[in-house]
């Protein structure tokens, strides 16, 4: 693989400083987030100096049991295509599930879920990856996520499904140390043992990111510092193989840049640890103690990918009925953590629909957050962000709430214009200017 170095994740908020910083050899842009005729100045600037800039895909699903939509793998292909990028990446995850075949309606999560580590998911994503590394112009790898709950009956190791994944596809991997030590937190699945059943020459690059921990279970949050047992793992994993790439991950609660440097400096030194112990000592062994056990040989998958596709749509659309819908939970899940990622994928949804309709929580207020999360239990999301914010409102405005007629008035008015035959501004600063006058009018 083409070296990479350091780098860290482009993001809007912290663009100029990204541009400053010392040490950044390259950077990672979410793919969704970027229209290839119309690059941010910042990173034609980025790659006008020779930065490399790969696109991070967040909304294949290549793990969701039908096949990758052939626009979202368009776009991901112009988007490497306009970037010069060397390589292109995703993740190992469904975000969508239900539609024919199943008892359901299309549902969508809003984000990363697991895949079952099972012969059945694992052929369906192989046949998945192998549709998109066809129609890329450009190698892809794939990223491991993070659960804050385990599917039932599972029948292979993390580590055992990445590598045959790798193995039977030659995808490259992306591996999230931050997201080892999150399903190792939640579901007791020994980083250590992880890394030592990885193809390691597959490696891409090495995601590092930050969290935090609440009532024992791990969040990824992307908007924490990276904490001591994340860098201990890439120490680990650098005492392994040195990896073409590490990039520092952050996506919220952006601290001032010279945090940023200093994890990025962080970073460096537990790398650092890592090759100065590699040749002088054996890799660490597993939490447990015991050294990790010789691979088992390849499962054998079903000849059958249609019927493995059946299969996974169906377990798919019932895990995803119980996290957006209500629907009861599957035989053999853990019903409290589900609950833990119901209430986190409608956290979610609330800050992106904050995001993309900044004049929703101006104009309810300190009631914004309360109205969406009992909203968000029962109305699950449907085409987009923008389209969910649109309904929410509208679902208020059928109902008793805002009882304040002044209130009501403003979120009806801004309904209006959103969803009206008359384009308003889509400048953001435009549109929040026009609530706020409102609720000055008001007073």
């Amino acid at each position: 693989m083409r070296r990479l170095g350091t780098g860290i994740g482009w993001r809007p908020e912290i663009a100029d400083a990204v541009e400053r910083m010392p040490g950044v050899e390259w950077v990672e842009a979410v793919a969704e987030n970027l229209c290839p005729g119309h690059l941010p100045d910042s990173l034609v600037r980025l790659r006008g100096r020779g930065t490399t800039v790969v696109p991070h895909g967040v909304s294949l699903g290549l793990g969701g049991a039908a096949r990758p939509d052939a626009g979202r793998l368009a776009a991901l292909a112009e988007c490497a295509l306009a970037l010069g990028s060397p390589l292109a990446t995703e993740h190992i995850a469904f975000v969508r599930a239900g539609g024919p075949g199943t008892p359901s309606a299309p549902l969508e999560a809003g984000h990363l879920l697991p895949v079952p580590r099972t012969r059945d998911a694992l052929a369906v994503l192989c046949e998945n990856v192998r549709i998109a590394q066809d129609s890329l112009p450009v190698p892809l790898a794939v990223e491991n996520i993070a659960a804050l709950f385990a599917w039932p009956d599972e029948e292979l190791t993390e580590g055992q499904f990445l590598y045959e994944l790798a193995d039977r596809t030659g995808v490259r991997l992306l591996v999230d140390v931050a997201n080892l030590h999150t399903n190792y937190v939640n579901c007791g699945e020994d980083p250590a043992r992880a890394l030592s059943e990885l193809p390691l020459e597959a490696i891409a690059y090495v995601h590092v990111a930050g969290g935090f921990e609440r009532d024992g279970v791990w969040h990824d949050s992307h908007a924490h510092p990276v904490p001591r047992p994340v860098l201990d793992i890439l120490t680990d994993l650098a005492s392994r193989v040195s990896p073409p790439g590490v990039l520092l991950e952050r996506d919220d609660n952006f601290p001032e840049p010279g945090l940023l440097e200093g994890e990025l400096r962080s970073i460096g030194a537990a790398l650092a640890r890592g090759h100065a112990r590699s040749g002088s000592m054996a890799p660490a062994p597993a939490a447990d103690g015991a050294p990790a056990p010789a691979r088992e040989p390849a499962p054998a998958l079903p000849a059958d990918t249609g019927t493995a596709r059946a299969h996974v749509a169906l377990a798919q659309t019932a895990l995803l009925a119980a996290l957006v819908t209500g629907a009861p939970a599957p035989d053999g899940f853990d019903r409290s953590r589900l609950n833990v990622q119901v209430r986190a994928l409608a956290a979610k949804r609330a800050d992106i629909v904050a995001k993309v309709a900044p004049e929703l929580p101006l104009i309810l207020g300190d009631l914004y957050r309360s109205t969406f999360l009992c909203y968000a239990g029962t109305n699950p999301l449907s085409g987009g962000h923008r389209r969910d914010a649109l309904d929410f409102a509208a679902h208020l405005l059928r109902g008793e709430f805002p009882e304040d007629e002044e209130t009501r008035r403003a979120l009806h008015e801004w309904w209006l214009e959103r969803s009206g035959p008359i384009p308003h501004s889509r400048r953001p600063t435009v549109r929040i200017a026009r609530a706020a006058r409102r609720i000055l009018l008001r007073g």
